[in-house]
């Protein structure tokens, strides 16, 4: 799989206080006293293994970073963690997370929250906080299943899912998770595995580095109710199931040429304006798709995300989608009331600002 390798533009915990010099951490630190309670072979514990190892890097004290998670097996996260959290309710993480990333810019913002959560009852929640650009990190854990309530399926479960819910297969057609972050313009969009450490971790860096709302989408398999559900693209056998990416470099995969580096099969763009899978050695080189997750139209990363198989993940391309910077929400909230703020300091004392305001506007004189 390919490393992640694209500059970051802007800090996103830039406003968050650091450690004071010489000051370390480790991932010791970031372990609470909390027994871990998955299934045995869950992919939730390496991801929390990955954070735990991840965020002393950040160089952040740990009263200033907060998790906030819904519900699910995924959801267990904050109590994990020797950060602030909070267990809050059934998909309104986002929400939560948003009030408190625009009240206290002092705070790095995470939300844990899994498929069930985040594109079910709380899809909306979602896609607001992605089209507002909030200062927030938001990891989507994505087993396609509901797992704590026991395997029924959910909205990244692939037609036929038989589960105890669709006995005789669901009709429903599933979400694409990255499709969406794409479609509702967020400004860094990821997918990850949950058994790549290293490019789990590379992700969470790069997702970390930036300002306004982060998703990543994390592969994660369900042991007890989903077993298996990723098999095809964590098959070494199968080198054309994952297709890496790395912005400024063409988009090829499968079987690698010793000499000229490139996959054996590449993405160009498609006669309907979508992209296509080619053989590498019958594609133009000028022809092949060189991933460019700056561009600020997001149309072509939506076309590679399309790429993905909803029901078996025949082609699954992995990596960061996209990263731009616009304005986040939360930076132009502050920057509002700071704006308001002067301009009451300037209209008198506090007395007089008050008696303008019980006389101004409508009043009305009652007999």
């Amino acid at each position: 799989m390919s490393t992640i390798d694209l500059p970051m533009p802007s800090l996103g915990t830039a406003l968050v206080p650091t450690l004071a010099e010489g000051e370390t951490q480790t991932a010791k630190d970031f372990s609470s006293d909390q027994e871990v309670r998955w299934c045995p072979g869950c992919g939730d514990y390496a991801v929390l293994k990955a954070v735990q190892s991840f965020l002393p890097d950040l160089g952040l004290r740990r009263e200033n970073i907060v998790f906030v998670s819904g519900i699910g097996c995924s959801s267990r996260f904050p109590y994990y963690l020797d950060t602030y959290g909070m267990h809050s309710i059934h998909g309104r993480a986002p929400s939560i997370a948003t009030g408190i990333a625009t009240a206290r810019e002092d705070l790095s913002v995470w939300v844990v929250t899994g498929d069930g959560d985040a594109l079910s009852i709380g899809g909306n929640h979602l896609i607001h906080a992605l089209r507002r650009n909030v200062n927030m990190t938001i990891l989507l854990f994505n087993n396609r299943i509901y797992g704590l309530t026991k395997g029924q399926y959910s909205p990244t479960s692939e037609v036929g899912k038989v589960t105890k819910s669709t006995p005789v297969g669901s009709v429903d057609h599933p979400f694409n998770p990255v499709s969406l972050a794409l479609g509702a313009e967020a400004s860094f969009v990821a997918r990850t595995i949950d058994s790549d450490r290293k490019h789990l971790t590379a992700v969470l860096a790069a997702a970390a580095a930036h300002r306004g709302t982060s998703f990543v989408e994390i592969y994660q398999n369900c042991p007890i109710f989903n077993d298996g559900a990723f098999d095809a693209i964590k098959d070494r056998d199968n080198s054309h199931a994952l297709i890496p990416l790395t912005h400024g470099q063409p988009i090829t995969f499968g079987v690698q040429d010793e000499a000229t580096g490139l996959g054996d099969k590449a993405l160009v763009r498609g006669a309907g304006g979508g992209v296509e899978v080619v053989d590498t050695a019958s594609a133009a080189a000028d022809a092949i798709i060189v991933h460019d997750a700056q561009n600020p139209d997001p149309s072509t990363a939506f076309a590679i995300s399309r790429l993905t198989d909803a029901g078996y993940l025949n082609r699954s391309p992995i990596g960061i989608f996209r990263q731009v910077d616009r304005p986040t929400y939360d930076d132009q909230a502050r920057a509002q009331v700071a704006v308001a703020s002067e301009a009451v300091a300037s209209k008198g004392t506090a007395e007089e600002r008050l008696t303008a305001l019980i006389n101004g506007g409508d009043t009305w004189t009652i007999d």
